[in-house]
């Protein structure tokens, strides 16, 4: 479908032609027309699949209408890292360049005081819209710099990743400081639990538009080893001693695992650095400055850094545990085989991790390859899905009353 197609102001459309922008894609064919509509909608699609301007452009278009203050904050766009909030706000330039009424300021952490001036005079002054990181908008809202109470358009983009990394305190606070009637908008990458209560908790009978995860590149090559729990660290050990892994990323299920793997990688005298929601968000920051001008080499990290990195020379990625499901497989080895290059993914297998694995392939509709463990390190588990704890229990059950009756019938037989 084409932009011209669908009800957005001729401002924006001028924008649109002046950026060579004519076609849409299918997030942005069916979120612009429910938006136009005043619905509130859950986008679930992975990045690069131009959500940004999914939820600007008709945003934009109804605030050209000129049915809003033009002294207030009409829209609050909310975002996890300050990257994505600088992205935004660099789009917002180009679709806003003929709307002379409206202005935006992008919030964020990780910087200096005359930056956190700059963002404060920009907030008093009216900004129309406002993108923002959760903890800095707190920030300025404890000290009274900004008045949200006529927002019009509340935006959550990369929600899934706003909870990963501990933002959901913060996000039902701001909520709170909205008016009811506003239009909720939320953008993520993918759909669990945890997503649909908070859309419960903040939106009403949302139109939800789901667009299917695209397939690793075919660029990358797809391995994975079966191995207990407690040989991974030694599998890991070896990997990085026999072939000499550079540019790597790490994925782990838990804080607790990147820490231990960056300690003996770092034993090692490997260049590496952790990424997960204990660190602030100018810890983080820096910490991915440095991995993208290459002072640091290894990254290890949890979910929190699968979607939204965009660094073209990772050569590698490993999967330390088996993520829950498909999508966040495709997302963790897709930082990989970026710019026409190729790429590793590795995935470390334990026993009770077989099913999630197969659960992968069958949607990837393809076998990876599976390769042997060192020999120092002994035998792996089998290939094959491990039964269910609970069936584990009802059959443990249904042998104990087996016994029992079997006993039960020894002693009948020895009274008679």
């Amino acid at each position: 479908m084409e932009f011209e197609q669908l009800y957005l102001t001729d401002n924006i459309l001028d924008a649109l032609d002046d950026m060579r922008f004519t076609t849409c894609t299918p997030i942005q064919e069916k979120c612009i027309p429910l938006i136009l509509d005043g619905k509130d909608v859950i986008g679930i699609a992975q990045t690069g699949t131009g959500k940004t301007a999914a939820y600007l452009l008709p945003i934009l278009s109804l605030i050209d209408e000129g049915e809003l203050p033009d002294d207030k904050v009409n829209c609050l766009i909310m975002c996890p890292t300050r990257e994505l909030a600088q992205q935004i706000d660099q789009a917002m330039v180009g679709f806003s360049y003929y709307l002379d009424n409206v202005n935006s300021v992008a919030v964020y952490g990780g910087n200096d005081g005359s930056r956190f001036l700059t963002e404060t005079n920009a907030l008093k002054m009216g900004a129309n819209v406002v993108i923002a990181t959760p903890g800095r908008l707190l920030s300025h809202i404890q000290m009274g710099h900004v008045d949200l109470s006529d927002i019009s358009f509340f935006v959550l983009d990369e929600a899934d990743r706003m909870l990963d990394m501990g933002f959901s305190d913060d996000i039902l606070k701001i909520s709170k400081l909205l008016p009811k009637s506003r239009q909720t908008v939320m953008f993520s990458a993918t759909m669990p639990e945890k997503i649909e209560m908070l859309a419960k908790q903040l939106m009403t009978e949302p139109d939800v538009v789901k667009i299917a995860v695209s397939k690793p590149a075919e660029k990358i090559r797809q391995t994975a080893y079966l191995c207990h729990e407690n040989q991974k660290i030694g599998l890991l050990r070896h990997l990085f001693e026999e072939q000499s892994l550079k540019r790597v990323i790490i994925f782990c299920g838990s804080k607790i695992k990147v820490k231990e793997i960056k300690r003996m990688l770092s034993q090692k005298k490997i260049s590496c650095a952790e990424m997960h929601s204990d660190l602030t968000q100018q810890q983080r920051d820096e910490t991915m400055y440095d991995f993208k001008i290459g002072k640091i080499d290894i990254l290890v990290a949890t979910d929190i850094v699968a979607r939204g990195i965009d660094i073209d020379d990772i050569s590698t990625v490993i999967n330390f545990d088996v993520p829950h499901d498909a999508e966040d497989y495709v997302h963790r080895i897709g930082r990989t085989a970026r710019a026409e290059r190729s790429g590793l993914a590795i995935t470390l297998i334990r026993g009770k991790e077989v099913g999630a694995f197969m659960n992968i392939e069958k949607f990837l509709n393809r076998s990876i390859e599976k390769l042997e463990l060192p020999e120092s390190l002994g035998k792996g588990p089998e290939y094959k899905e491990q039964m269910p704890k609970k069936e584990n229990r009802k059959r443990r059950y249904a042998n104990h009353n087996k016994k029992n009756n079997r006993k039960q019938g020894k002693r009948k037989g020895e009274r008679k």
